[in-house]
């Protein structure tokens, strides 16, 4: 009668047991962070003509519901996008022989009930210090977010900045500059993984000649240099 009390009493604390293992399991899963959403560059194309070397790619990421709810707030979000061009040299380090950056501000207007786009040329210190090339009004977020995420012939360098004949490399990045958000909003999302748009490419350019006069460009929204 003990022997068999006793297997009684180890099967029931092996099944407690194997319950509290799963409950801590369940636990654990329900408050892992969720995998941020994967933003991509596709489509990178950099073409040199006699008027220069151009840019187009596109930048495929969904907008997070934090960051909208922000911009629909009130708070205006700045992606940054940056092209480095690097001669490739075996004998030491490869020294850069285009660079080119820009800054698009994306707000949404309350009263109008419109999302307002702005593109300027360079990086910026702070977001009163944005002077913008180009401004474009939307109807609606994804028509906004679609102007954001096409880049069409965007010029980075000179045409005589690349020799055809030479090996090049490019660094090619785009991000959710969050350092352009007011200041309690960037203690509050330090860390946070929804808050991380970003997408970088380094890889040995292939120049594609440019397209012939007359040629429609690729739709999306252009930047000057």
């Amino acid at each position: 009668m003990k022997n068999a009390a006793a297997d009684r009493r180890r099967r029931l604390g092996y099944a407690a047991a194997r319950w509290l293992l799963g409950v801590c399991l369940l636990v654990l899963l329900a408050w892992a962070p969720v995998p941020a959403l994967a933003t991509e560059i596709t489509q990178l194309r950099v073409e040199r003509g006699e008027d220069g070397v151009h840019l187009s790619a596109l930048v495929r990421f969904d907008l997070p519901p934090v960051v909208e709810d922000a911009l629909l707030k009130g708070i205006p979000m700045f992606f940054v996008v940056e092209a480095d061009i690097y001669r490739d040299r075996w004998y030491w380090t490869d020294p850069r022989v285009a660079s080119a950056a820009r800054t698009i501000r994306l707000a949404y207007q309350p009263l109008t009930r419109r999302w307002r786009v702005n593109i300027a040329s360079g990086l910026i210190a702070s977001s009163s210090g944005l002077r913008a090339t180009l401004n474009q009004n939307y109807e609606t977020l994804p028509e906004a977010l679609s102007a954001i995420q096409r880049v069409a012939r965007w010029k980075i360098g000179d045409a005589g900045d690349v020799d055809p004949e030479a090996s090049y490399k490019l660094d090619f990045s785009f991000r959710l500059d969050l350092s352009q958000l007011p200041r309690p909003f960037q203690i509050g999302v330090a860390g946070q993984r929804d808050w991380n748009i970003s997408a970088q490419v380094k890889d040995r350019l292939r120049l594609e000649p440019a397209a012939p006069p007359g040629a429609p460009a690729a739709p999306g929204t252009e930047a000057t240099k």
